[in-house]
């Protein structure tokens, strides 16, 4: 089954909009959510996340070894993995190198793409802002920007989510035709 990327900005709806699909979806969901309760505002939104998810679905929370968690998702299940960013952030903090986490995106991938069933992966768009002014949030925006990229290069189905739309984003040789005229 495909694997589809949402990418967007903070708040732009890309949760909202796997929820949508995994709602859709005839078959049990399983949730893995990488956000960790470091203080009290994540922990009030990991709340209100959980409350806005159905209680028959399965949910994973598993900052660090998202490989292991959807190799663990039984046969059947759709998967929602939420999010990258802060999967990448909790790797940073942790002090994994950016080789080690690029290792760590292509077997969570490789994970996802072997399944026959859905997998949504979430995921923030962070280079379309401004330039970071610190070298520790310019290396995490490169990094989850290359991250990203390794999804996107192996993903179905790339949605853009902006204001809660979705923009289906192309591969550049998709393109090739219609901007060369051929």
């Amino acid at each position: 089954m495909p694997t589809t990327l949402l990418i967007g900005g903070a708040r732009s709806g890309k949760s909202a909009l796997a929820l949508d699909l995994a709602v859709a979806f005839d078959g049990p969901v399983t949730f893995i959510a990488t956000g960790e309760a470091r203080d009290e505002e994540m922990t009030a939104r990991i709340e209100q996340h959980r409350r806005e998810r159905p209680s028959h679905w399965s949910t994973i929370e598993e900052p660090i070894e998202i490989a292991k968690a959807l190799e663990s998702v039984a046969d059947g299940a759709l998967v929602i993995v939420d999010c990258l960013t802060l999967w990448v952030s909790n790797l940073m903090d942790r002090g994994f190198s950016e080789k080690e986490i690029g290792d760590r995106a292509r077997d969570a991938l490789k994970a996802a793409v072997s399944r026959a069933w859905p997998v949504v992966v979430v995921t923030n768009e962070v280079g379309a802002g401004i330039v970071p002014d610190n070298p520790a949030a310019r290396a995490f925006r490169d990094l989850l920007g290359s991250i990203n990229s390794i999804f996107a290069n192996e993903a179905r189905h790339v949605l853009f989510v902006a204001a809660g739309r979705v923009l289906s984003m192309k591969r550049p040789e998709e393109v090739f035709d219609d901007v060369l005229d051929r």
